[in-house]
């Protein structure tokens, strides 16, 4: 099958940072199922571990999370699929990725595909809604209210793959009122398309735009990006006893400022669950199909803002490059090989 790889990690601007390579086509077992990619988006967490991870048990490492496509074959133990499904998902970190003609993925998370939306479509969203979805209900408990906070969330990094889902996820699902940062005209119209009531520029103090709504303190903060930047204006800006949300990586993190306000701080990774095989690692194919179900009923819709065409080596490697420059917004997806 053909697939696109790598054996050296490090930057994307070398001919061999991502591969056009042929694999053996795997063998479903167990509970996985072997799906036939018809299409997959790029997440910023394939750039990171294009960058620093390198192959572990073979000569060559294969990325790629979200993904739509059909189910090929099932292993013995699998109860909810059958070949032809067609379904859409972000695989486990621990397993090779999507950008591979075939793939192996545990059932468990994976949703059927929504009917009314393309594969393109729909690879868009596995990920980021996976990401927002258990930030929002199983993190932050938005729909249990914060003592003192207003009836408000803030969203720092809106127009991104993540900020755009969870905008929509807020609107369709809560009562909340929804503040989003975003800092270039087209972002900013990008995150009111997708429902934001305001929007702020992240680019500027926070704290201040904040305040100028008159909204009162937000009871939540979802920081997708540049959290170590926004911590004092966070600190400032949260009610007492709010809640505060974040997927980013920063290096060093000086969370003391949230002691005096007793903020809790809440981490996602929504690889945890297939990683460590948790009990309620169903719970991803769960919340996918209600994901679905929202898309057919007109509720959410797709955040793929551009396809930038074939999933090959090439292709790939100019959209990590797009994803690391950071001008990005909503999702870029590639469709065949």
């Amino acid at each position: 099958m053909k697939a696109v790889a790598y054996n050296t990690p490090g930057p994307i601007d070398r001919e061999d940072a991502l591969q056009d390579i042929t694999l053996e086509t795997p063998t479903a077992k167990g509970r996985d199922l072997l799906v036939k990619i018809i299409a997959v988006s790029v997440n910023p967490v394939d750039t990171k571990l294009r960058l620093g991870v390198a192959p572990e048990e073979s000569e060559w490492k294969v990325l790629g999370f979200d993904a739509s496509g059909v189910v090929e074959a099932v292993g013995p133990e699998v109860q909810n699929f059958k070949a032809g499904d067609a379904v859409f998902y972000a695989g486990s970190i621990a397993r090779p990725g999507t950008n591979s003609e075939f793939h192996l993925v545990d059932e468990r998370i994976v949703g059927h595909k929504p009917a009314s939306l393309s594969d393109t479509e729909a690879a868009a969203l596995p990920l980021t809604a996976i990401t927002a979805w258990e930030m929002l209900f199983d993190r932050l408990g938005v729909k249990r209210p914060t003592p003192q906070g207003a009836n408000t969330i803030l969203v720092i990094g809106g127009a991104g793959g993540v900020g755009s889902i969870t905008i929509q996820l807020l609107r369709a699902l809560t009562d909340l009122a929804v503040i989003a940062t975003a800092s270039r005209p087209e972002t900013q119209d990008w995150v009111r398309e997708c429902g934001a009531h305001h929007v702020i520029d992240h680019r500027q103090p926070l704290a201040p735009q904040v305040e100028a709504l008159g909204l009162g303190a937000p009871g939540f903060v979802f920081s997708t990006t540049q959290t170590h930047q926004h911590m004092a204006d966070i600190a400032e800006l949260i009610a007492p006893q709010g809640r505060l949300g974040l997927i980013d990586d920063p290096e060093e993190l000086n969370v003391m400022p949230l002691k005096l306000k007793a903020v809790s701080l809440h981490w996602e990774l929504m690889f945890t669950r297939s990683l460590f095989g948790t009990p309620d690692i169903a719970e991803q194919g769960k919340l996918l199909n209600e994901v679905a179900a929202l898309v057919e009923a007109g509720r959410i819709r797709s955040t793929a803002t551009d396809v930038a065409g074939k999933i090959d080596a090439k292709t790939l490697r100019a959209v990590h490059a797009k994803i690391e420059s950071g001008s990005a917004r909503g999702k870029i997806v590639l469709e065949g090989f």
